[in-house]
């Protein structure tokens, strides 16, 4: 079997935590290197952006990423991408005619890849399979507004494609009742987890290889800085916690338009509460590397206004780390309320930070619930996921192509 996967506007190759590299870019690499190892010809296909770049890089047998000429060989604003996806398509297309590739399925990922994958479908057809990583309803829920032309364009993609992915319930349930999904093609397939990095260890340890740690109890944030994933409210609950011996450590570094200015307003809140010690801004770190931090960490924040699936709170409780986050998208499925961690149903400091007060008062049910959070990342793993999509791709070679609706 050989399936080609859109990725136009960021590859899985670059490294998350800037930018607009996050939790699709672990999926698409870690996805598609665990199918390469059962077999499955891989080729992934994202837009150029660099000419240092070369055009074609094998990361290993079965996985070869491709970069493909569509538009300027530079960086383009991720709102204006819309209008080079026709190039992409043409792109991809000659790329397959030219070295003679034919895939048995089209694997898009997000809605950009989406309406590219629709166009090539129609002209190769191959059957189409898509993975939206985040929905424009969804997110305009959640107070982060996204244009309505997103969402109709969704809907078509939804519409035509043979297979849509779900990470999980939740999201399953969003594209059915939010897009009008057919139940029938909504196939619910959760991420997984590299054990091989992210497992329990050493605190102590973990904290050692941070260093400049003070010995009090220590958050962690981790993720792109943007108003979506909510880094000012992990600041406001250190603030709630009115204890000057806790450290917040906020990894990651600006995304999207107003990435930067969301890092000035930042640094600004934490200067306001009186926080600057407390604290410490860490540059993006190589996906593997943040399993350290975890570790090190007594409590995991994730307040992100929507969270498709919440990759974060799922390699954190891998190691052993209860997560405090919000109540919502995957993150529903992923935190066990009172077990491995807790849910917090609103935007409100003072529910997480009384969480926190639980916790740190508590050196036992602290452990208990690393332990159990550790012992439920166990369900997720990267190679069943792998098995899941083959297994689908398989059916789709056997049946006729949804037409467009």
């Amino acid at each position: 079997m050989r399936i080609a996967v859109l990725c136009m506007h960021t590859s899985p190759l670059a490294q998350p935590g800037t930018g607009d590299v996050g939790g699709m870019n672990v999926y698409v690499r870690e996805l598609t290197s665990s199918l390469a190892r059962a077999g499955v010809e891989c080729d992934v296909y994202v837009r150029a952006d660099d000419p240092a770049m070369p055009p074609t890089i094998c990361v290993e047998p079965g996985f070869r990423v491709h970069h493909v000429v569509a538009g300027p060989v530079a960086p383009v604003e991720k709102e204006l991408l819309r209008s080079l996806v026709p190039l992409f398509a043409d792109a991809v297309e000659r790329h397959l005619v030219q070295y003679d590739i034919r895939p048995d399925v089209l694997h898009a990922n997000y809605w950009l890849s989406g309406e590219a994958g629709h166009t090539l479908k129609h002209r190769l057809n191959i059957p189409l399979v898509s993975t939206f990583h985040t929905l424009a309803r969804v997110k305009t829920a959640g107070d982060d507004p996204e244009p309505e032309e997103r969402a109709v364009a969704e809907q078509h993609i939804i519409g035509c494609s043979e297979l849509v992915f779900a990470s999980c319930s939740v999201e399953r349930d969003q594209l059915i009742h939010l897009y009008g999904a057919d139940p029938d093609r909504v196939v619910e397939v959760p991420l997984g987890i590299n054990r091989a990095f992210f497992s329990p260890g050493s605190r102590q340890g973990a904290r050692a290889a941070i260093g400049d740690i003070s010995p009090g109890p220590l958050l962690l944030f981790a993720g792109r800085i943007q108003p979506l994933k909510g880094a000012d409210l992990a600041v406001e609950i250190l603030a709630d916690l009115q204890r000057s011996d806790v450290t917040l450590l906020i990894v990651g570094g600006p995304s999207g338009r107003g990435g930067e200015l969301e890092v000035v307003r930042l640094h600004e809140l934490v200067r306001a509460r009186g926080l600057t010690g407390q604290v410490r801004f860490v540059p993006p770190q190589p996906h593997h590397l943040l399993s350290t931090f975890y570790r090190a960490a007594d409590a995991v924040l994730v307040p992100s206004r929507s969270e498709s699936f919440g990759l974060v709170a799922l390699e954190a409780a891998a190691c052993g780390t209860p997560v405090i986050a919000a109540a919502v998208g995957g993150l529903q499925t992923l935190v066990d309320h009172g077990s491995t961690g807790w849910l917090v149903p609103e935007r409100n400091p003072q529910r997480y930070a009384d969480h926190l007060r639980t916790l740190f008062g508590d050196p036992v049910l602290a452990a208990r619930m690393g332990d159990a959070a550790a012992m439920r990342a166990r369900r997720y793993a990267w190679s069943a996921t792998a098995a899941r999509l083959r297994e689908a791709f398989v059916g789709l070679t056997e049946r006729a192509l949804v037409l467009c609706q």
